[in-house]
């Protein structure tokens, strides 16, 4: 079976498929998620700190507004050059890390239980992106308000990517434009529309795309490269994953479905 999860108390203690999930559905299982919990609290502390030791207005203002710029391309250096690299399969020692942080999404879209960051990676990387440059803005309290900043986008970010996976039809024209680049990123071609609720970067470095404007489909949108021939020479994806994905998830899905079934008939004869 592709992609094992670990089991969590409450909502979390079961599976949740985003093509099987309402919006209030998404809710409570967004606010409920340790990882979206643990921004919020961090950025309840920093806002303390910041109050504890205040930049001024204006320093203030410039840290946030530096969080809101670097944001967006931090995410499409990250995306595009680490999650979608081929280096990190190549390497047991981070093979794991890869298939957690991008494999498994792609592999599997709609399986709300890896569409979320994983802390160890997320965090490190919010408060490279941030604290430095607000330190440099306002000192200690200007770290704080950057960091706090950074930590509210990524919710901001996190719960609209998964509204971008939820089965509904955007009523909002930029939910429903930025809904459809992401649904090309992860069903026609994933090289190319690497943002999330934002993609200037991608018209930037020319990544952006329609889907009219690549009529062929991308063999490997669902695996990200990670073919049998790749796996026979750096396997460890594969052996923690029970093989490479093939083929739409619904048709893998609906494979196992039947397999299971049939093993069950078996059981009972």
């Amino acid at each position: 079976m592709f992609a094992e999860h670990t089991k969590r108390a409450g909502i979390w203690s079961r599976n949740h498929y985003l093509d099987r999930m309402t919006l209030k559905d998404l809710a409570v299982a967004y606010f409920q998620y340790y990882a979206i919990q643990a921004y919020l609290l961090l950025a309840a502390v920093s806002i303390g700190v910041a109050i504890w030791s205040p930049p001024t207005l204006v320093q203030g203002a410039v840290a946030v507004v530096f969080a809101l710029i670097i944001y967006p391309l931090a995410w499409y250096l990250l995306h595009r050059y680490v999650l979608h690299s081929q280096w990190m399969y190549k390497s047991p020692l981070t093979a794991k890390t890869w298939k957690r942080i991008h494999y498994d999404h792609h592999q599997d879209p709609n399986h709300l239980e890896v569409l979320f960051g994983a802390l160890y990676t997320t965090l490190p990387t919010i408060a490279i992106a941030t604290i430095p440059a607000g330190w440099l803005i306002g000192g200690v309290g200007g770290a704080a308000v950057c960091f706090a900043a950074g930590l509210i986008i990524t919710c901001f970010y996190e719960f609209f990517h998964c509204i971008q996976h939820l089965s509904y039809k955007p009523k909002n024209r930029w939910l429903a434009d930025i809904k459809r680049r992401h649904m090309a990123h992860h069903f026609h071609d994933e090289d190319g529309n690497f943002g999330i609720t934002s993609f200037w970067p991608d018209h930037l470095f020319g990544t952006f795309y329609e889907r009219e404007d690549r009529p062929n489909k991308s063999p490997t949108v669902f695996n990200l490269g990670y073919t049998d021939e790749v796996a026979q020479k750096y396997p460890w994806v594969s052996r923690l994953s029970g093989g490479v994905a093939k083929g739409h998830p619904r048709q893998r899905a609906a494979a196992n479905a039947g397999n299971n079934a049939g093993n069950s008939g078996q059981d009972a004869a």
